[in-house]
């Protein structure tokens, strides 16, 4: 099994990378994409890992970006850990998350709920703060039934919770990828409700692939989007999205695969990356 989008605690995940692999191990998850939020800090612990699991890591990331107001997540494969822009643009996001965190905790506050950032430190750990960690301090606090309940009443976007982000370009996301000498691909278009002049857009910026096979995404939904892949040339590609059974109830590594074709597609449109020359 080929699983191309996974999370561990470096970003909102709730397994540690060590965990995470030995849970893809146990699945039967031969390779595996650690594709945190925003960040690369878990892939050192993720490869070593890797060898003792005898699985291959692919060493990944994802962007969260705009498309023509959309908010799309765009996932990096074949990327290079080291790549001194990646950790910059970590760094950057990282102090943005925090002041944001800060605002939504006040907002809650304000609407009665005496939640404390301290809190919300606690479950993220040493990860980079995100509305999940959030979520789920408010389902441990009783006051929603799951995250998806939490995002759904206060943390989604427009809801009474909500703080607006930084919003990065999906063309400049794409770039930043590819300078970092890996591949595109959008992530779960069925659950962002990406349509096809928006993947338009993100084609003409060089999208590489599209995760038609999201574990997410029934069987119409993938139908649709595997025509739109065929449509702008992108690799349709596949993954579980895991974060954590305390995250993503129901889910586990393996849950949507890659054919391994469509793996070694994508694999050589990141080595015909690697040989571009910088810009």
């Amino acid at each position: 099994m080929i699983d191309l989008h996974s999370h561990t605690t470096a970003s909102d995940g709730q397994h540690s990378p060590a965990e995470l692999l030995a849970l893809a191990a146990s699945a039967g998850v031969k390779v595996l994409a650690v594709t945190d939020h925003d960040t690369v800090a878990g892939l050192g612990e993720a490869a070593e890992a890797a060898r003792a699991h005898g699985l291959e890591l692919v060493p990944g990331i994802e962007l969260s970006a705009f498309v023509l107001k959309r908010e799309v997540h765009i996932l990096g494969h074949f990327v290079r850990p080291d790549f001194p822009e990646l950790a910059s643009y970590a760094a950057r996001l990282r102090v943005e998350r925090e002041q944001r965190m800060e605002r939504m905790v006040e907002g809650l506050r304000k609407m009665g709920f005496p939640v404390r950032m301290e809190e919300v430190r606690t479950i993220a750990g040493s990860a980079q703060l995100g509305r999940p960690h959030l979520a789920r301090l408010l389902v441990e606090r009783g006051w929603c039934l799951d995250v998806k309940d939490a995002f759904d009443r206060f943390l989604g976007s427009g809801k009474s919770a909500w703080v607006d982000r930084f919003k990065l370009d999906g063309a400049e996301a794409i770039r930043l990828i590819h300078r970092a000498g890996g591949t595109a691909t959008l992530a779960h278009p069925g659950s962002s409700k990406v349509e096809r002049y928006e993947l338009l857009q993100l084609a003409k910026a060089g999208l590489d692939g599209m995760e038609a096979l999201h574990a997410d995404h029934n069987p119409s939904v993938q139908e649709k989007y595997l025509k739109f892949a065929k449509e702008f040339d992108l690799v349709p590609t596949g993954g579980s999205d895991f974060h954590g059974e305390q995250v993503t109830p129901g889910k586990r590594p393996g849950d949507s695969t890659t054919p391994p074709e469509n793996f070694a597609k994508l694999r050589a449109r990141a080595t015909s990356q690697a040989a571009q020359p910088a810009s």
